[in-house]
């Protein structure tokens, strides 16, 4: 028998953004939009990021709420070869673990970094890891990401974390993919509010994201049907533009 949808279970992520330089506006973050998006194809949905400064009380706070109150939680920034970058220290203290340097991660280190001029101390730094942490593979940089628990610690350079995304990806369990798809109107968004309200309400399983936006002088949304069930997405998508079409507005397939 195949489960309503609605009642499946939900698998959640938390995303923890550590770096002075994201608070301080320096650094643009681009990791959330493809953590994600990479999460929805893994069947998990990202809950909720914060972004912490570079200190040791403030990550610990967060990993050990969010670790918590999610199935999985998932930090980026702060693993680098500097005195500064304290992720490992913080999370290893969240758990109550000490830190040591892994021999698989020295290893990949030395390897990468022979004719680099060598292993120093400072980048032999980034094989440390919380006991008990396996690696998460990083073929972008060497030095690999961490996984302990339902934690998994990655860079913060964007393209280095999507690597090890990519490592990651089929391993984590998760349920089915949210699908999303997408219709736009030539209407202000709170004309057809309750059409949207009652679309929601009718077609239990769906939520409807409204994207108003303002273009050639004209006001308009895009209207984003989302569910773990495509079906069910795509009837709440024919009656929605059957119900705005009925009010004499056009209808526009994959958004304006």
């Amino acid at each position: 028998m195949t489960q309503d949808p609605a009642q499946e279970r939900i698998w959640t992520a938390a995303l923890t953004i550590i770096g002075d330089e994201i608070l301080s506006g320096r650094t643009q973050d681009k990791n959330v939009a493809q953590i994600a998006a990479w999460l929805n194809v893994q069947g998990i949905r990202l809950a909720e990021v914060r972004v912490v400064a570079d200190k040791t009380e403030a990550i610990v706070e967060a990993v050990n709420i969010l670790r918590a109150r999610n199935d999985y939680l998932f930090t980026t920034g702060g693993i680098g070869p500097t005195h500064d970058d304290i992720t490992v220290d913080a999370i290893a203290e969240a758990l109550g673990v000490a830190v040591e340097h892994h021999p698989r991660a020295m290893a990949v280190l030395e390897a990468y970094y022979a004719t680099r001029g060598g292993l120093t101390e400072a980048r032999a730094r980034m094989a440390r890891v919380p006991v008990g942490a396996d690696l998460i593979d990083n073929k972008v940089s060497g030095a690999p990401g961490i996984r302990i628990g339902n934690i998994f610690i990655m860079a913060g350079v964007p393209h280095i974390t999507a690597g090890m995304l990519d490592a990651l990806t089929g391993t984590l369990e998760g349920g089915r993919p949210v699908v999303s798809k997408t219709i736009g109107c030539w209407v202000a968004e709170s004309e057809v509010a309750d059409i949207l309200r009652d679309a929601e309400k009718t077609h239990e399983g769906v939520a409807i994201g409204s994207y108003p936006f303002f273009r050639d002088g004209k006001t308009g949304a895009n209207f984003v049907v989302r569910s773990s069930d495509e079906a069910l997405v795509d009837r709440c998508l024919a009656d929605l533009t059957r119900d705005l079409e009925a009010t004499g507005r056009v209808v526009t397939a994959q958004g304006i």
